[in-house]
């Protein structure tokens, strides 16, 4: 045992998620009320972790998720596939006008002082319509997977996606797979799902089969109800705070064995300070920090925790782990999309300290 988690050392998938698949239009620095084209990113917040452990650090991951099968759908699935990761979908039928849909982000990226705008299209989304029983976890874990995750996101979508997730879960444990959720709480989401108090209802039962949480102190408190840190951080790279709240969380949740999250500091839409922490058994271990001059913020979280969980299923040391997902996540906010075009050889070059030198 190692980290305080018991990792399988052996599957035929070292990581599968369970998350709404999107497609985000990203009209670049030019607000939308302007914009006269946009570029087209696959995205999801749990799909976005497979994929970057899939096409960066060559891990076999997969997907489980809605598909529509309509164009939107052939562009997502087609994706899916350049990224190597093995989909599990429950399929649906477009009806020509209404749907069901694959659910639209609008994202443009700001420019200095003007922060990045984002909105959603989510009606009729195929996702949400996903419940109990519409996935075959008996047949998916019977083949070996060593890690499961989901997030905040997909649980926000409908009463029946948080069910789904607690019954993924449950099936993971059952199977042996080690398990985490990344909290991602989105107000606007929560918003019309229920509010706040089922947020924490809702987070609170699907938190109760995790080994593993991301999320900083924001995400502690709102989506877990847990309360906030005495000591209050001296800047946004000071990981006192979310430290702070550690004692909280395992006295509501004891079995969750790592908490982790990253640090960011926004000088300017394209200027960040840039760090990670995590509490991993007991110890916390931080990340050295870097100035970002980001390209594309979106993405730069999963980034963080598939590098992060990369390090945990190669039997890091804790503190090689936390750099590997700072590393990551630093290099992710560099490109376009919201998904990795890092090797794994940049990523451990960064996070041993390597520099921009142009590399002949």
């Amino acid at each position: 045992m190692k980290y305080g988690l018991n990792i399988r050392p052996a599957g035929a998938l070292d990581f599968l998620s369970l998350g709404a698949l999107v497609h985000r239009l990203d009209p670049g620095i030019i607000p939308f009320r302007k914009a006269t084209h946009c570029d087209i990113h696959v995205s999801g917040g749990e799909f976005n972790v497979a994929a970057n452990l899939s096409d960066c650090f060559r891990m076999r991951t997969g997907i489980a998720t809605a598909m529509v099968d309509y164009p939107i759908g052939d562009l997502i699935a087609e994706r899916v596939r350049a990224m190597g990761v093995t989909p599990f979908y429950k399929h649906f039928k477009h009806d020509g006008v209404h749907g069901p849909n694959l659910a639209t982000v609008y994202s443009d990226r700001g420019q200095g002082v003007r922060a990045p705008v984002v909105f959603y299209n989510r009606c009729n989304e195929a996702a949400a319509q996903l419940k109990p029983g519409d996935i075959d976890w008996q047949g998916i874990f019977a083949q070996g997977v060593r890690w499961f995750h989901s997030g905040g996101i997909f649980a926000a979508l409908s009463p029946t996606t948080a069910e789904v997730i607690v019954e993924g879960l449950q099936a993971a444990k059952a199977a042996g797979a080690t398990t985490s959720f990344d909290l991602n709480y989105r107000a606007k989401l929560w918003n019309i799902a229920g509010g706040h108090e089922r947020a924490v209802a809702v987070l609170d039962r699907i938190v109760k089969n995790v080994d593993v949480i991301v999320g900083n102190e924001e995400d502690l408190q709102l989506g877990l109800g847990i309360p906030g840190p005495e000591v209050a951080a001296k800047s946004k790279l000071d990981p006192s705070a979310f430290l702070g709240m550690m004692a909280n969380v395992r006295r509501k949740h004891p079995q969750v064995k790592i908490v982790a999250t990253t640090l960011r500091e926004v000088h300017a839409t394209n200027r960040h300070s840039w760090g990670a922490v995590a509490w991993i058994d007991g110890q916390a271990y931080v990340s050295p920090t870097c100035e970002l001059d980001v390209l594309d913020r979106v993405g730069g979280g999963d980034g963080y925790a598939a590098g992060f969980i990369y390090g945990l299923l190669t039997g890091a040391s804790e503190q090689e782990a936390v750099n590997l997902g700072w590393a990551h996540g630093a290099l992710l906010t560099t490109f376009p999309g919201d998904t990795t075009m890092a090797t794994v050889d940049q990523v451990k070059a960064f996070a041993k300290g390597g520099s921009a030198r142009i590399q002949r």
